[in-house]
């Protein structure tokens, strides 16, 4: 191997590692925010339209499985099914120590990943993939928190990469479409933090506050 090859690969390491402690700290935060959730709450609504806390917690559960699923190998389309546990707080922080174990295994940067989701034949870099979840498990975050009436902190370098792969989601007719992931973005200048133009970047307004709290 060449000086420079070595110095690639040093790069790409040094670049994935960063990458898998940067998503350990996305759903370590979404996991701090579903912490402080009281059962009393779940029927709350959230920004997510047409989803209580209930509805909202198990998407978020059955993502990370399907996520931690699909990073291990497996391509069963029924993985991604939403099952409603009884405490959903406690399966939701469950799987979320599922996708953040599944991400740190040796070699997880070599794979491809089938995601049905976005695309029953295409597969996907795992370096790809992580940053996919780590957006969704930061936004979960700021959904979470805000139904409850707080809200969420990433630290700047978090929120700077979330903010990359926001950017990079297509806002096009398909975000309008029943089940999109996001809704389509909302137009506004770079006022405010980094945290706020993620979420406009992905269809979420930062003043958003539940019913039960505006005056």
């Amino acid at each position: 191997m060449s000086i420079e090859s070595e110095g690639k690969a040093t790069d790409t390491t040094e670049s994935n590692e960063r990458l898998r402690a940067l998503h350990a700290r996305a759903v370590r935060l979404s996991a701090g925010a579903v912490a402080r959730v009281d059962a009393a709450r779940l029927t709350d609504e959230t920004p997510c339209a047409g989803w209580d806390l209930r509805a909202l917690l198990a998407h978020m559960a059955t993502q990370d499985r399907g996520f931690a699923g699909a990073v291990r190998g497996a391509d069963d389309p029924g993985a991604w099914e939403v099952r409603p546990a009884a405490d959903p707080v406690a399966d939701y922080l469950a799987a979320a120590e599922e996708v953040v174990a599944a991400f740190a295994e040796q070699g997880v940067f070599e794979r491809t990943v089938l995601l049905p989701e976005f695309s029953t034949r295409h597969r996907f870099p795992a370096a790809t993939v992580i940053r996919f979840h780590l957006v969704d498990s930061v936004v979960h975050a700021w959904d979470v928190a805000r139904s409850i009436g707080e809200t969420v902190d990433p630290d700047p370098e978090l929120a700077l990469m979330a903010l990359e792969v926001a950017a990079a989601v297509p806002d096009g007719p398909e975000r309008s479409a029943p089940g999109a992931a996001f809704a389509p973005a909302l137009t506004a200048d770079d006022a405010g933090s980094t945290m706020d133009r993620v979420l406009r970047q992905l269809g979420r307004a930062p003043e958003w506050t539940p019913k039960s709290l505006r005056a």
